[in-house]
């Protein structure tokens, strides 16, 4: 791969100092998909050789897109696309569902498995009357080592036999236990994650989110699933498909 093929002539960029440059040259490349995901960037000399700049300008753009989450250092490998999630607001899925299908190995992180009396927003949320148990699960999602999201979800006692049933996923033990929801609500919004979360999450100081909300039904109505996740933005896309409705 010669890289003076992807990105072109650095001359015809805005101004700035070259190592900017070459990251706004190569960060559109990503964009457009022009560099891949899981493609190896050549090696800085190999770069720097090939585009007639220096090695520090070449590690210095590289840098930014390391900082920025569009690709990571792999020790004894080298430098790689990083891949990002398609999320489709369509299909009632998983998060193991949803990395399963595009061939990544999902997995949890516990930081937390309790059991509760319902809180106040929680019975609104619910619809549990006041003093219901509820189970809640707080952990990390992974797709291939990669931190993706921290989720915290909160079910109602009579879904699960325990709250030891939930294993890599929750809706594989709601499935197991009879109670998986068939539909659901979801709001979108972003956000800035917070010390704790940018710790958990490997990313830097107020760096930006998304935070989804689902709450799940039964097929008769009553809510299963209080879910709130906080995706990492660098990581994840989220796409719905909209149809024209008749005139």
């Amino acid at each position: 791969m010669k890289i003076s093929d992807i990105i072109g002539d650095l001359e015809g960029q805005a101004s700035g100092p070259l190592y900017q440059k070459l990251h706004r040259a190569l960060r559109q490349a990503i964009v457009d998909k022009r560099l891949a995901a899981d493609d190896a960037l050549p090696a800085e000399r190999d770069i720097a050789t090939d585009i007639n700049v220096s090695r520090i300008t070449v590690r210095k753009a590289i840098q930014a897109l390391v900082d920025e989450g569009l690709v990571s250092r792999r020790h004894g490998a080298g430098t790689f696309i990083t891949a990002r999630v398609e999320k489709s607001f369509s299909k009632l899925s998983s998060f193991t569902e949803d990395m399963a299908a595009r061939g990544w190995l999902a997995r949890s992180a516990w930081l937390r498995r309790s059991e509760g009396t319902v809180t106040p927003e929680e019975s609104l949320v619910l619809g549990l009357s006041p003093g219901s148990s509820v189970y809640r699960f707080h952990r990390i999602r992974y797709a291939d080592d990669q931190p993706m999201a921290v989720e915290t979800s909160t079910v109602p006692a009579y879904c699960l036999p325990s709250k030891e049933a939930v294993g890599s996923s929750l809706y594989e033990a709601l499935e197991a236990s009879g109670h998986r929801p068939v539909r659901a609500l979801q709001r979108l919004r972003a956000v800035l994650f917070d010390d704790s979360q940018c710790e958990l999450l490997g990313v830097e100081p107020g760096a930006p989110g998304l935070l989804i909300e689902r709450r799940g039904f039964l097929p008769d109505g009553r809510s299963v699933e209080l879910t709130q996740s906080w995706y990492r933005g660098d990581m994840y896309d989220f796409v719905a498909e909209l149809n024209a409705g008749a005139a």
